[in-house]
């Protein structure tokens, strides 16, 4: 009897420890690691019809309203491809230097407009030079200030042709300028080639003041 009670008394003891230990853990994990809001979550509130583009509720409304422009377009009976180019060149640009509503380094914006066989040169390229320095906001936190775009222009478009895996292809050449809500001295121009893929426009290329470029 006195062997029964003793292993008796020691499970009682290890289930106790157990328990406090796990209401210490539970304890340290309220009080030192919960975020201070809900981890951000990005809805897509709108779409195209036959086109794989999509607005998201943390877009601006200057990207909102550009973007009904090119909504209008795409599904209408026929489509103005010249205004097609210069709602894309200007999403484009809205997106990219919009960086105040990105999560991180890692949320590149204007994907959904770039060539799909550049996408990956283009993510690696914005990741490791314009969204390099963004501090993480998951949880709504960051107080690091950010560029805005404010406002956009089509100073020019024309048809020109671009050297496509050994082809010459009609493109456009949109020449843009732009505003923000302040001056951080981020780009404020830029020339955008534009192709045709099927019924669907990509950009291929973005040649600013630092030259650089979108590569295949």
């Amino acid at each position: 009897m006195k062997l029964v009670s003793k292993k008796k008394k020691i499970v009682i003891i290890s289930i106790i420890i157990a328990l406090l230990v796990l209401a210490g853990v539970l304890v340290y994990l309220m009080l030192f690691t919960s975020p201070k809001v809900e981890k951000q979550t990005i809805k897509k509130v709108d779409s195209i019809k036959g086109f794989d583009y999509h607005l998201e509720d943390r877009d601006t409304k200057l990207y909102k309203d550009e973007f009904q422009i090119l909504k209008k377009n795409l599904e209408s009976d026929e489509i103005d491809y010249e205004e097609y180019a210069s709602s894309i060149a200007k999403l484009f640009i809205i997106d990219l230097y919009t960086i105040d509503n990105k999560v991180n380094k890692y949320d590149i914006g204007s994907l959904e407009f770039v060539y799909p066989k550049s996408k990956e040169n283009f993510e690696l390229n914005v990741k490791d030079t314009l969204y390099k320095y963004i501090e993480d906001n998951s949880y709504d936190d960051r107080t690091q200030e950010l560029p805005i775009v404010s406002a956009i222009t089509v100073d020019d478009i024309k048809e020109s042709t671009y050297k496509l895996e050994e082809e010459e292809i009609p493109s456009y050449e949109v020449t843009l300028s732009w505003e923000y809500e302040e001056d951080l001295d981020y780009d404020d121009e830029a020339i955008i080639k534009i192709i045709k893929d099927d019924k669907t426009l990509y950009v291929v290329e973005k040649t600013d003041t630092d030259a650089s470029e979108i590569d295949e």
